[in-house]
């Protein structure tokens, strides 16, 4: 699993923590629930209505998976791949029945089977390509709900600034209560800009980021089944799929 997203929002609370407390405030002055449930309640209201249903739904399931992604092990596949290549030019493709079982990455699997059931390699080229592609229109439409959220937040902290300032304004009889009702006001802000910057759109960023590296492993894996079911020889096909890996992993793997 990579921790990167989680150890990023652990540290950045923990430094904004940090930070009241070196004020010498106390931290629950900012945990306030009623500017936490506007800010936070109208963000996601926002989101929804931005989108559909079945959008915000898949937004949030899926938030489990991106936060533990497992990076793709690029050497192990062009590995796996060689592998194939060698035995199906040995033994031809059909021997790979069994050993299409066998591979762990379901992508490459099902390419593999559709090669190994005769597909046309143009056609197995385009079936790929378009689940790349779905999967790249999919990444971005989550991506893209939680950086349409990120925009919210700010500008419905200010709503909640607004809406308690107004409060303020209707207790000016109260001298004593100003002081507290007024710091309690900005939190609605304090929370737009921290939600927005500390968690939608860091969240917008990872989904990106993780969409980026899956779907370089799997343009990767559509070039290596492309090539087994050529016949290509397998070092060609080592070598061919090692360009496609970012330099320092081609440098370890050398």
């Amino acid at each position: 699993m990579d921790p990167a997203t989680l150890a990023g929002l652990a540290f950045a609370f923990g430094m904004v923590l940090m930070g009241i407390l070196v004020e010498g405030a106390s931290p629950m002055s900012v945990v306030l629930p009623a500017p936490m449930i506007l800010v936070l309640g109208g963000t996601l209201g926002a989101g929804l209505a931005s989108s559909t249903i079945k959008d915000a739904i898949r937004t949030f399931s899926s938030l489990p998976k991106y936060l533990f992604f497992k990076k793709p092990d690029l050497d192990k596949t062009v590995d796996t791949v060689v592998g194939l290549a060698d035995r199906a030019r040995r033994e031809g493709l059909l021997s790979l029945e069994d050993a299409a079982r066998d591979v762990d990455d379901e992508f490459l699997q099902s390419g593999l089977q559709a090669a190994i059931d005769g597909t046309d390699p143009d056609d197995l080229r385009e079936m790929l390509e378009d689940r790349v592609a779905s999967k790249k229109a999919l990444d971005k439409v989550i991506g893209k709900y939680w950086n349409t959220m990120g925009g919210y937040a700010p500008t419905i902290g200010i709503i909640g600034t607004v809406v308690s300032l107004v409060h303020v304004l209707e207790n000016l009889a109260q001298p004593d209560e100003l002081g507290h009702m007024i710091a309690a006001a900005f939190v609605a802000t304090l929370w737009g800009l921290l939600s927005a910057n500390l968690i939608f759109l860091p969240l917008g960023a990872r989904v990106s980021r993780v969409s980026e590296l899956e779907v370089a492993h799997m343009e990767m894996a559509v070039e290596g089944l492309l090539a087994i079911q050529a016949g290509a020889n397998p070092r060609l096909v080592g070598q061919r799929l090692r360009s496609l890996m970012p330099p320092d992993l081609v440098k370890e793997a050398a």
